[in-house]
């Protein structure tokens, strides 16, 4: 069982840890990393080492907090990426422990420490609004490690067991893009659509920088190849809900959308294109079985090399980045197997050419010379006062000073309803 250890004194230097780095208390919010920012640097690292110097991989404990479940793409995701982690690493399934389906409220901090209490040397949460209840339970099991994926107040807590993780997701979902624009140019070549009339579709969970920052690089991937291509954004504020999915891929579909894409976690947006005959591009897992004759690809996360890095930390006693962000590199993120009955000729090439260029750094997704915003070029862009210059180089730099995605603003040919 793991001890609460805060003495006062302890507590006390964590509330002035607390009040002096003043910002959101962890409601969400459209610009999810703006309140690290002025702390950030290139290697967020954790300020001091595992103080308990290891533990034995066969003494140790591993928990997972879910939003959903299996049958949920995105906790698919990374309930995938813990499976890889416990086969890399050797661990037995009793080392294992995994809190399905847990709403975002005090229930997350209940099931943080009830996976303490049961042994838990590190804990993982997968959802945005889990981070203030992880924090809560990371205050009082200041012995056990949590990792909280898509958040951003780790830095800001002064707790040296919290920590944040994401992937430049941005990327993949910038190459799946690629993908949508080939096909939308075929469909212009073949006579199906008007080529001044390309306009997409894309389902939006919420009005968060995580969500804007990947259907515009999506976009952007699209206008690469397919440049007279416009968006409109349909959000269902909610992460998994497949009617309103659903309803609202039929809707864009209704309203002259020819292609479709997503930021929701289950499979209503590829079940309405698969009817309507509309190609569509996924989010987390494959859609070919539910899409057999529309899926395109889906943008995809590999959650394996960052929950294998924390646990393999763990055992070997050293410290966990505070912020954590890879992406093509280093095998974080990818698109999925590609539908060869459906993509448009050349892809695959297209796709490699791509994907290299990014890997190379020779590509950067959000390339300034490639959007604007209100009809005007992004030569700067600083948040809340912030002295962090977003822009440099001749491009916005996306999760460099932060692992959450900053990306917030809404560029030129796409427009968003039902915020």
């Amino acid at each position: 069982m793991k001890s609460k250890k805060l003495v006062g004194l302890a507590l006390a230097g964590l509330m002035a840890l607390s009040l002096t780095a003043c910002g959101n208390s962890g409601s969400p919010s459209a610009t999810s990393t703006e309140k690290t920012e002025g702390q950030a640097t290139e290697s967020a690292k954790a300020e001091s080492a595992d103080p308990k110097g290891g533990v034995a991989k066969e003494d140790l404990k591993v928990g997972f907090i879910y939003i959903g479940d299996e049958n949920e793409s995105y906790t698919a995701a990374h309930y995938n990426g813990a499976l890889d982690m416990k086969k890399a690493l050797g661990l037995s399934d009793d080392q294992v422990i995994v809190k399905w389906n847990v709403p975002e409220d005090e229930t997350a901090k209940d099931a943080a420490m009830d996976l303490a209490d049961q042994g838990c040397d590190i804990i993982f949460a997968n959802s945005f609004g889990f981070e203030s209840y992880i924090i809560e339970a990371a205050k009082e099991y200041p012995d056990v490690q949590f990792c909280h994926a898509t958040g951003y107040q780790a830095k800001l807590s002064g707790l040296s067991n919290m920590h944040n993780y994401f992937t430049n997701v941005y990327e993949s979902r910038y190459v799946s893009g690629v993908v949508a624009g080939l096909k939308l140019n075929q469909m212009i070549q073949d006579g199906k659509v008007k080529e001044d009339a390309v306009k997409i579709g894309y389902v939006g969970a919420y009005p968060y920088a995580e969500v804007i920052s990947g259907y515009s690089s999506f976009f952007l991937g699209v206008r690469s190849v397919c440049p007279q291509a416009t968006m409109e954004v349909k959000y269902t504020n909610s992460w998994g809900s497949f009617d309103l999915e659903k309803e609202a891929a039929d809707a864009l579909i209704s309203n002259g959308c020819v292609l479709i894409s997503q930021h929701a976690d289950t499979t209503g947006a590829p079940v309405a294109c698969e009817a309507a005959g509309v190609p569509d591009v996924g989010y987390n897992i494959s859609m070919l079985a539910t899409a057999p004759k529309t899926a395109l690809t889906s943008a995809s996360i590999n959650w394996a090399p960052y929950v294998t890095y924390a646990v393999q930390s763990v055992i070997d006693g050293k410290a966990i980045d505070t912020d954590w962000c890879q992406g093509y590199k280093d095998g974080a993120v990818s698109i999925t197997e590609l539908n060869k009955d459906a993509i448009a000729p050349g892809t695959e090439e297209k796709v490699k050419e791509t994907e290299d260029a990014i890997k190379a750094g020779t590509l950067h997704v959000f390339d300034t010379s490639t959007f604007t915003v209100g009809g005007k070029k992004l030569e700067t862009y600083k948040k809340d006062g912030s002295d962090v210059e977003y822009v440099s180089k001749g491009y916005f730099h996306e999760s460099e000073f932060g692992s959450a995605p900053a990306f917030d603003l809404l560029i030129d040919g796409i427009t968003t309803i039902d915020k």
